[in-house]
C-alpha cells in the first residue's frame, strides 16, 4: 500500500500517528537547516518537514534532489505545526518524514500548477491531463460527478429505469450534421453517431418501458462556441401516458432537489411564458429573468414624426436601464459601438435619458418633442434618472439585437448575479418555422414534436398557425432543455414528414421502423433531454462548459492534447473502401 491516509485526511487528532503518504510536489520550501515540502493528491495538501536535527543528513540530501510535481512515497509521523495555516484542513498538522521513496520524477510543467496559473487556454488544453492537477479543474470534474449521482438517485426515485441506447445508428436528414462512421463489413454504407437517442427512447416506450433515462453521449458537427462542444452529454429522458404537465411537474423537482442539496434554495413552481411572449419581453426564446428591463414596441409612439430612420423599418423597440440617465456620453458610445459590431449587426441606437427633474434629453431631440420622447417612457415604464435605448429594423432581428444588449448592459451593471437561481418554462412554440428560399416547412423542434391537441386539424388548412405540445426549461438565460409530447399516431406522424417535405419514400426509407412501431400498440408519450455539460456549468455558476468536461475540444473541435482529428493511412481507407481527396 502506497499511503494510509489521503493529502487532505490528517488533523491534530492524528498527532503521533505513523503514516504514508503519496501524492505530487506542489512546493518545496529549503531554508538550509529546514526543509518544507508541500505534497498534494486530489484529496487536498499535506505540509511535510525534515530538518538537521531530527533527519539523517542522506534523507535531507535526497529531498533536495526533488523537484515540482515528481511524485513521491513518504513513511513519517504526525506532528503538531509550529506555525499553523487556517487556509487548508491539514494546517495544524505537519509530516516528519523518516523514509523518501521517488516513484517517479517529472520534467518542469509548462505551466504553474497552481489555482492561478500563467497557462493560455491552447497550453492548458494541449497539456490538460496536468490542468487537472489544478484545484479550479480538479473541483469541476468532482462537482460534475456529484451532481450526476443526485440525477441518478432523484429519477431512480421517480422509477426511471436507466437504459443504454445504441452509439452506431443510421443517418438522418434533419437537425445538425452527423458525425459519420464507414462500416468495414458493408462496404461503402456508413453508420452515423446520434445527435440524440430520439427515436430509440420512443421505441422503448413501445417496448413498455414506461419511464426511461441515459445520461449519454451525443454527437453534433456543427460550429461551435463557449457553450458547445461536437460531442457533449445530456440527460435523456421519455415516459409514457403522460401529458406536458405530467413532465414539467417531474423535471421541475429534478431542479429543485438539486438546487436545495446544492446552494440550499428551493424555488417555488416555475414561471411558464409563451414563446412569443419570451421574444416580445426579452427578445430572446430563453430569457434571463433575474432582473427587469422589459422590451417594448415604439412604432406607433415614433413612426411618422419626419425620422427616417424609424419610418422604413419594420419595427422599432426599446427598454428602459434602472439609473442608466448617469451614463456619459462616453459610455454611451461605447454601447453604439456595441451594437454596430457585426456579432450583433445594428445600424446605430437611439438615446432617451430621464431626468432628474422630468424633462427628456435625446439623441434625436430635433424631431420629437418633449411629449412624445414621455409616451416612449410610458411604454418603457422608465422612470426619472432612467436612460431608454432603441433599435430599430426588421421585428426579429431588432428585437434579437435589444436581448443581447440588455443581457450585455445587465452583465456591466452586475444584474446577471451567478448565485441567483431564476428558472421557468417557455411554452407554445411553433410546431412550424419557414427558411426562406426553401418551400416546405422545417421542424422547430424535431420531427417527432406533436402538435397541441386541439390543434391537429389544423395541419391540412394552416400549418403555419399550429402550436407544438413543446417545452424548453430555462436557467439564469440559459436552455438547460427542452422536450416535446411526442407524435404516437402513424398518420399524424405521416403528415408530419410530408409536411416537412419528405416523400413518402424516403419518409419509410428513414424512419420506416419507427412509424412500423406505431402500428403495434405505441401509448402517448413525451420526454425531455437536459444539457449535462451546460446544467453542471450553470449551476455552480459559470457560462461556459469546457471546464467541465474532462478532455473538450478547442474552438476548431481539436483534440490538441492528441492531435485529432487525423487522416488515415492507405491501408486503412482501402479496409473501409474510401478514397482521400487530399
Amino acid at each position: 500500500m502506497y499511503r494510509s491516509h489521503t493529502c487532505g485526511a490528517l488533523r491534530q487528532s492524528d498527532v503521533n500517528k505513523d503514516v504514508q503518504l503519496a501524492g505530487w510536489v506542489q512546493r518545496i520550501r529549503d531554508k538550509g537547516f529546514v526543509l518544507w515540502i508541500d505534497l498534494r493528491d486530489r484529496y487536498g495538501v499535506t505540509q511535510l518537514v525534515l530538518d538537521e536535527e531530527r533527519c539523517d543528513a542522506i534523507l535531507i540530501a535526497q529531498a533536495k534532489t526533488l523537484g515540482r510535481e515528481f511524485v513521491i512515497q513518504v513513511h513519517g509521523s504526525v506532528i503538531e505545526r509550529e506555525a499553523k495555516n487556517s487556509a487548508i484542513p491539514t494546517g495544524d498538522i505537519e509530516v516528519l518524514i523518516k523514509e523518501l521513496t521517488i516513484l517517479n520524477p517529472a520534467e518542469v510543467p509548462p505551466f504553474t500548477l497552481e489555482d492561478e496559473t500563467d497557462g493560455g487556454d491552447d497550453l492548458r488544453m494541449k497539456y490538460r491531463y496536468l490542468d487537472i492537477r489544478r484545484n479550479p479543474i480538479k473541483n469541476k470534474l468532482l462537482f460534475r460527478n456529484k451532481v450526476a449521482q443526485m440525477i441518478r438517485n432523484y429519477l431512480s426515485s421517480q422509477d426511471f429505469a436507466e437504459v443504454e441506447t445504441p452509439y452506431l445508428i443510421k443517418s438522418t436528414p434533419e437537425g445538425a450534421r452527423d458525425f459519420v462512421v464507414p462500416s468495414r463489413m458493408n462496404p461503402g454504407q456508413f453508420y452515423a453517431l446520434p445527435q440524440s437517442p430520439q427515436t430509440f427512447k420512443q421505441l422503448l416506450m413501445v417496448g413498455g418501458m414506461d419511464r426511461y433515462y441515459q445520461i449519454v453521449k451525443c454527437f453534433r458537427d456543427e460550429d461551435l462556441r463557449a457553450d458547445r462542444q461536437p460531442e457533449f452529454t445530456q440527460i435523456d429522458c421519455e415516459m409514457a401516458f403522460v401529458n406536458q404537465d405530467d413532465i414539467l411537474a417531474v423535471f421541475e423537482g429534478l431542479l429543485q432537489q438539486l438546487l436545495h442539496d446544492i446552494h440550499g434554495i428551493t424555488p417555488t413552481a416555475f414561471p411558464r411564458i409563451t414563446y412569443a411572449e419570451a421574444i416580445a419581453t426579452y427578445g430572446s426564446d430563453k430569457p434571463d429573468i433575474r432582473f427587469g428591463m422589459h422590451l417594448a414596441g415604439l412604432n406607433s409612439l415614433a413612426q411618422g414624426k419626419g425620422f427616417q430612420v424609424f419610418d422604413q423599418q419594420e419595427w422599432v423597440g426599446g427598454f428602459a436601464v434602472d439609473g442608466g440617465a448617469a451614463m456619459s456620453r462616453k459610455e454611451i458610445d461605447h454601447w453604439i459601438d456595441w451594437v454596430k459590431r457585426p456579432q450583433i449587426g445594428a445600424k446605430g441606437m437611439v438615446w432617451v435619458k430621464c431626468n432628474v427633474d422630468g424633462s427628456y434629453k435625446s439623441s434625436v431631440d430635433k424631431f420629437y418633442s418633449q411629449e412624445d420622447l414621455a409616451t416612449w417612457a410610458s411604454a418603457c415604464q422608465a422612470k426619472a434618472g432612467d436612460i431608454i435605448l432603441v433599435l430599430s429594423g426588421g421585428k426579429a432581428q431588432t428585437q434579437s439585437q435589444l436581448g443581447e444588449l440588455r443581457l450585455a448592459i445587465a452583465e456591466k451593471m452586475g444584474l446577471r448575479n451567478p448565485k441567483e437561481f431564476a428558472p421557468l418554462w417557455v411554452v407554445d412554440f411553433p410546431l412550424f418555422e419557414q427558411v426562406e428560399g426553401d418551400d416546405h416547412f422545417h421542424a422547430m423542434h424535431h420531427p417527432f414534436t406533436a402538435p397541441k391537441p386541439e390543434q391537429v386539424t389544423q395541419l391540412d388548412s394552416s400549418p403555419e398557425s399550429v402550436f407544438a405540445n413543446a417545452y424548453d426549461l430555462v436557467l439564469n438565460g440559459n436552455e438547460i432543455g427542452g422536450g416535446s409530447i411526442r407524435i404516437h399516431d402513424r398518420e399524424i406522424q405521416e403528415k408530419m414528414f410530408s409536411l416537412l417535405g419528405f416523400s413518402k419514400q424516403n419518409a419509410e426509407a428513414q424512419f420506416g421502423f419507427l412509424m412500423d412501431a406505431f402500428r403495434y400498440g405505441a401509448p402517448p408519450h413525451g420526454g425531455i433531454a437536459l444539457g449535462f455539460d451546460r446544467l453542471v456549468a450553470v449551476l455552480d455558476g459559470q457560462e461556459s462548459i469546457r471546464d467541465y468536461i474532462a478532455f473538450p475540444k478547442n474552438n476548431s473541435g481539436r483534440d490538441v492534447m492528441i492531435d485529432a482529428p487525423a487522416s488515415l493511412d492507405d491501408n486503412q481507407l482501402d479496409e473501409l473502401s474510401l478514397q482521400s481527396k487530399a
